[in-house]
């Protein structure tokens, strides 16, 4: 369904609004955790507003378009290996349920954004409205494979009821993470118990990492009707 543009203005918005509020707690000396994604874009903008009048941060990019934009904006940028404790992530997500629990990957780059999250001491996710869902899983839960493993994982996964695609790229060709993954968009509708979906893909061998972050964000700013609402875990 295409977006009409006054709904496109209203979510861009709320993006908008949400990582406003988010880069606010950002302190200097920082070292801070640069998500993937539109509204994690806009966040990086900010900063980079911030950094041109005196902030002082290093940023770790989680995909190589967001390491891009940092570079054009002139957001200092270091390494995992350089900085391996991250003060804060801000990143975005595809599905936020009312504990927290996220599904992201829509843009590829979730196994970086798994590794961002998980050495931040503070992860906190950026969105507008229509992110916020009762339940997660409407929207489909990528799964990132090495090719090697494909079919067998789409079967295993298939099995447990979800009907499984390869994403591909506009021209048709095979999508290709960062690392040199396809991902497997899975979709599941209503995933009832997010922990148990998340133990299950692990222990299928050939998986990389997937979409589901449970537990792992501190609070979300979510844009909605002019205001900032916040969900805490």
């Amino acid at each position: 369904m295409t977006i009409q543009p006054d709904t496109a203005t209203q979510r861009d918005a709320e993006k908008q609004a949400a990582a406003r509020a988010a880069v606010q707690l950002v302190e200097s000396g920082s070292v801070v955790g640069l998500g993937s994604g539109s509204t994690a874009s806009f966040a990086i903008r900010f900063l980079a507003e911030r950094v041109r009048t005196g902030l002082k941060i290093v940023g770790i990019p989680t995909s190589l378009a967001t390491k891009a934009l940092a570079e054009q904006l002139g957001i200092p940028l270091t390494t995992l290996k350089e900085n391996p404790a991250i003060d804060i992530d801000i990143d975005g997500a595809d599905e936020i349920d009312p504990h927290l629990n996220l599904i992201k990957g829509g843009g590829g780059a979730m196994l970086r954004e798994k590794v961002i999250a998980s050495a931040s001491k503070r992860f906190v996710v950026v969105a507008e409205s229509v992110k916020l869902v009762p339940h997660l899983g409407s929207f489909p839960l990528p799964v990132e494979v090495i090719s090697f493993a494909e079919a067998l994982v789409k079967k295993r996964i298939e099995a447990f009821g979800a009907r499984v695609t390869l994403r591909t790229q506009s021209d048709g060709g095979v999508y290709v993470t960062d690392e040199g993954h396809h991902i497997l968009d899975c979709h599941f509708g209503e995933i009832r118990n997010p922990a148990d979906l998340n133990a299950k893909l692990h222990e299928i061998p050939g998986v990389v990492e997937h979409g589901l972050f449970i537990g792992m964000a501190e609070t979300a700013f979510v844009g909605k009707d002019g205001q900032i609402v916040q969900v805490k875990r």
